[in-house]
């Protein structure tokens, strides 16, 4: 069935990029690569202007030219790869991916919350569940499968028995303070709204992470947070 509802949400992320790409895309904004080098390693597998051209589309809305409201977070992202190691590369493009796409941060979301208990689920359970909100629509079913196949190749699952089965591979350890509340800051920007800190621990969009510091006092030394109480003992995080 096709969906013909004129508010169905927007896609964008509609495209496979593989993690060199991204990271690349990253690494020009932080002025340590030309895009030059980007173009050349599209152009090593996209052939037709056409695919480059889509691709292009969802690396700017990533890292080159991401909109007016998320270039401060896109620059401190930047910023933080000088500061981290460079293995730290897919989680800043991780961050990015769910606070400039909202598509990419609910396959992100289903897939953490799927295979929370049993550390997989079927492929299709996420298409199901992504239909709800983007319709039945082809376009949407492609797009979720291509955002699978990125985030596959990002580190953070596997895709088995010919991509009909995720598996969810273990979380990269986040010790950085800086990331760490970048992160939280990106898990806020997919949200939209303040997250208790006990959620945030759990977030089922940043499910390839473990956030190991003591997250209340992360929040609370950011400049880009706010951290309040919410009655009794309970806190929440919200950006300023």
């Amino acid at each position: 069935m096709t969906s013909t509802n004129s508010n169905v949400p927007h896609i964008g992320f509609d495209r496979f990029i593989p993690l060199d790409w991204a990271t690349c895309a990253l690494r020009v904004r932080a002025g340590q690569e030309t895009s030059e080098r980007l173009e050349a390693l599209i152009g090593e597998k996209e052939r037709s202007e056409a695919s480059r051209k889509k691709t292009r589309s969802v690396l700017k809305g990533l890292w080159l030219a991401p909109r007016a409201d998320l270039r401060p977070f896109a620059d401190r992202g930047a910023e933080l790869l000088g500061e981290v190691e460079a293995s730290a590369a897919p989680t800043l493009c991780w961050g990015m991916a769910i606070a400039a796409y909202p598509f990419f941060g609910k396959v992100a979301e289903l897939t953490g919350r799927l295979t929370s208990i049993q550390g997989d689920c079927a492929s299709a359970e996420i298409h199901r569940r992504m239909a709800e909100t983007y319709g039945e629509r082809e376009t949407a079913y492609r797009a979720a499968n291509r955002v699978l196949q990125t985030q596959a190749d990002w580190g953070s699952l596997e895709r088995v028995d010919k991509g009909r089965r995720i598996i969810r591979r273990a979380p990269m350890t986040i010790s950085h303070d800086g990331l760490t509340a970048w992160l939280i800051e990106a898990a806020l920007r997919y949200t939209g709204k303040a997250m208790s800190v006990a959620t945030l621990q759990s977030s089922t969009v940043l499910y390839p992470f473990s956030l190991d510091q003591p997250l209340a006092f992360v929040a609370s030394k950011s400049p880009a947070l706010e951290l309040r109480a919410d009655g009794g003992r309970s806190q929440i995080v919200a950006i300023q």
